[in-house]
């Protein structure tokens, strides 16, 4: 029995020894692809990855051994091949983990938690070309374990892995006392960081007070005239309310723009410079797209996981809603789909009039191509201004149009590729000074190219908006969502380093601000200045985080600034001219680099304040106290349940995705049980309201319960939100033939055919509806286009056969 266990414990640590060397392996590989701080020795930096390694699989080793003690006793023979599998899978998570590390630059942690599967697959399939290729390092990690597993096999027996084991632990052990600065987050390996930083998230959670000791008001609010007018002094106030157009550009980092590292590859921005109100060191509020419409729009808090991610939107207020009040034609536009990060429930409940996505571009647009995944983002930046500028020709004034880029995102593919990649190369040999390395934009020329097609899709789009009689009245945003992540960041705070323009003809006078601002404080500025100065309705309490932006000219920040580098963590806080990120101060400069420091006094008040916010986060978003509901009549809330309701969908969607709770609706539909059908339809729409499938299906119920007009309603909404979705001109099509309105049916079979819907179904009902109007010849005409492509089919013979008779 003795030497059963010892073989066994031989075996296991054998197969810890083997993932120890993958690990090691794996950080060595990751090393060589990375560009690291320049401060930091190459020595230095291996032997921080190796000891996190060694700690990381000795925590994996001791938490799986009871687990391996047990199988051992029970299933004996086969524990060894059940543990291999399971390290195995281990090490396959480990090397994806490293990829996520290579293209992002940082470790994936609890803002996994804040992604939907969708999401996660939308965002992983973007960045990866599922191929051959792509699968063989993980089949040579498969080879390589085995392999390495038979070899250890064969040279440690028990007592050299005893000997072994006891080195390492000493040796490991002292290196753990000695180098502090190894357990720095960039240094720690990728399952430890991801696990620790998922309970870290989860404690925290816990721990915030949502109910802040009882408070029961509502922290932000504030009167409106709070807000200072900082705006006014720089523009001539004009007769009739200005168009506002906001440009959000993805991945727009301050360094790119400007005097700053990376800049030379924006020559247009660049030239906006001079003659714009122009904030050098502005920030996003978050390190990823999710952020940027909430802080934006409406300057508000977080949640737990970005404010998008909050299913039961808190009453708030916003610069679309408000202005909407105000007789704006609202817009969002938008080359890829509204429902990622959940963007479209915002601005539902904000009740924008338009979003024009993916789904509403027709066939003369030029989709972005697909990568050899099938993955295809949207359309790229110059089809979004495009359909812009093509939708805006009928729209009543004033308008507010926000329009968020897509191109300056993996895969960084456009159209035209070739000719901006030689744009790059006559850059660098036009003998241009430039701060980067010629070496460093050759290994990034791709995106670089992507910054310059970006920066001529803005430039076409501003010199094309110039032509119009409106340009004279309006006033253009331009500002990035987030610094883009694959070029190496060379500290902690340029991650969330984003320009602010703010350019229009009616600035009587331009500026270039070094104060800091973010994100936050364009929404209370923006409306400040608008309801000052023009004629709009009074909003007399806002709720705003911040107080608006500040126009000094020299470099100082007023503001304390929370940031969420990504969905799920907020550790990152802006205090006077200093920066905290997690854990660690550093000391803000006048060029807006930063330098770590230790002073520990103001060290505790940064950490205070940033809980107090954490704290205050935690209680605006989870009690509904950013703006009073009794007040707020600019927002458009989500269905309502009632409870009896609520234990329905309840007890009847347990365990359903999306797509079955649709199947479940279409099943009670079809027998009849419309009312049930309608609240399982709206239980989708809550979540994903432009899912077409369930908007048409509610709409069916509507119509064979002969609600017409509901029906009528619900069918052009869909149509509205996706013109090229050929089941809904079916449905309506069918509306009108059972209530005998075919003279609309016209009007809808000319919608479908200028938007090219070739659904059959479609054709052969509306020939119908012709016969019945007694228009042979248009109904003859109809048929034999179907014939002729569908020759043998007998319902439409049959039907030509009527059309003779």
């Amino acid at each position: 029995m003795k030497i059963k266990i010892s073989k066994l414990l031989s075996g296991y640590f054998q197969l810890l020894f083997t993932v120890l060397i993958m690990v090691w392996i794996g950080s060595f590989v990751e090393w060589i692809l990375t560009d690291y701080d320049e401060n930091l020795s190459a020595l230095n930096i291996i032997v921080y990855k190796i000891l996190n390694d060694f700690w990381a699989v000795v925590a994996l080793g001791t938490v799986f051994f009871p687990l391996f003690w047990l199988f051992g006793l029970i299933l004996k023979k086969i524990t060894t091949s059940i543990f291999q599998v399971l390290f195995l899978i281990i090490l396959l998570i480990q090397a994806s983990l490293i990829k996520y590390s290579l293209t992002t630059h940082i470790n994936l942690g609890a803002d996994l938690l804040g992604y939907s599967y969708d999401d996660i697959y939308t965002t992983v399939t973007s960045s990866v070309s599922l191929s051959l290729y792509t699968f063989l390092p993980f089949l040579l990690l498969i080879g390589l374990f085995y392999g390495l597993y038979w070899l250890l096999k064969k040279a440690l027996n028990n007592s050299r892995v005893l000997i072994i084991s006891i080195l390492l632990v000493l040796i490991f052990g002292s290196l753990k006392l000695v180098l502090i600065n190894a357990s720095n987050e960039f240094f720690q390996n990728k399952i430890q960081y991801l696990v620790t930083d998922i309970i870290n998230f989860q404690t925290e959670k816990n721990k915030t007070n949502a109910n802040l000791y009882g408070r029961n008001d509502y922290p932000f609010l504030k009167p409106s005239s709070k807000i200072k007018d900082v705006l006014k002094p720089f523009f001539n106030i004009s007769e009739s309310k200005p168009n506002i157009v906001i440009i959000m550009v993805e991945g727009l980092g301050g360094e790119f723009v400007g005097n700053h590292t990376y800049a030379g590859f924006t020559p247009y921005l660049d030239s906006l410079i001079p003659k714009s109100l122009y904030w050098e060191n502005f920030v996003s509020n978050t390190g990823r797209t999710f952020g940027i419409l909430p802080s934006l729009t409406a300057s508000l808090p977080f949640g737990d996981t970005g404010f998008l991610e909050i299913h039961d939107t808190p009453s708030h207020i916003s610069l679309i809603s408000v202005l909407k009040a105000n007789d704006y034609t609202t817009s969002y536009y938008s080359g890829d789909p509204s429902s990622f990060d959940r963007k479209i429930n915002f601005l539902e409940y904000n009740q924008i009039d338009d979003v024009i996505d993916e789904s509403k571009y027709g066939p003369e647009y030029q989709k972005t191509k697909t990568n050899e995944g099938g993955f295809s983002w949207g359309y790229p930046d110059e089809e979004i201004f495009n359909k812009m500028l093509s939708s805006i020709k009928n729209k009543k004034e004033p308008r507010l149009d926000l329009v968020m880029t897509l191109t300056n995102h993996e895969p960084f593919s456009f159209p035209n590729k070739e000719k901006y990649l030689e744009k790059v190369d006559s850059i660098l040999n036009s003998g241009k000074i430039l701060k980067i390395d010629k070496e460093k934009v050759l290994e990034y020329k791709g995106i670089f190219a992507s910054l310059l097609y970006t920066d001529t899709s803005i430039k076409n789009f501003m010199e094309a908006y110039a032509k119009r009689p409106e340009y004279e009245n309006t006033i253009f945003i331009i500002t990035g969502d987030h610094r883009l992540i694959p070029i190496t960041q060379k500290d902690k705070l340029c991650r969330f380093h984003v320009p602010l323009y703010i350019t229009s003809p009616l600035l009587k006078k331009v500026a270039t601000f070094k104060s800091v601002s973010s994100h936050w404080d364009i929404a209370p500025s923006l409306l400040s200045f608008l309801m000052n100065n023009y004629k709009l309705n009074p909003v007399e309490e806002v709720s705003w985080i911040s107080q608006g932006l500040d126009t000094a000219k020299q470099f100082r920040n007023i503001h304390q600034i929370a940031f969420m580098r990504y969905k799920g963590k907020i550790n990152d806080f802006m205090y006077k001219d200093y920066l905290y990120s997690a854990g660690d101060l550093y000391k803000i400069n006048n060029h807006f680099g930063i330098y770590k420091v230790k002073e520990d006094e103001l060290l505790k008040t940064i950490k205070d304040s940033l809980n107090k916010f954490k704290n205050i986060n935690a209680y605006l978003t989870k009690r509904n106290k950013i703006y009073p509901d009794s007040i707020n009549i600019y927002r458009k809330p989500n269905f309502k349940f009632t409870d009896t309701e609520k234990a329905i969908i309840k007890k009847l969607t347990k365990e359903l995705n999306y797509d079955q709770i649709f199947s479940l609706a279409r099943e009670k539909a079809f027998n009849k049980e419309y009312k049930t059908a309608q609240l399982l339809c709206n239980y989708i729409l809550n979540e994903l309201p432009n899912h077409a499938d369930a908007r048409t299906l509610k709409g069916r119920t509507f119509a064979w319960n002969g609600q017409y007009k509901k029906a009528e309603s619900a069918f052009l909404n869909v149509l509205k939100r996706n013109p090229y979705y050929s089941d809904g001109y079916v449905a309506l099509l069918d509306l009108y033939w059972w209530s005998d309105q075919d003279k609309k049916s016209i009007t809808i079979y000319k919608k479908a055919l200028k938007n090219e819907i070739t659904n059959p179904s479609v054709s052969f009902k509306m020939a119908k509806a012709f016969k019945r109007m007694e228009d042979i010849q248009q109904s003859n005409s109809i048929v034999d286009s179907l014939l002729l492509v569908y020759p043998e089919n007998q319902e439409y013979k049959s039907f030509k056969n009527t059309l003779q008779n």
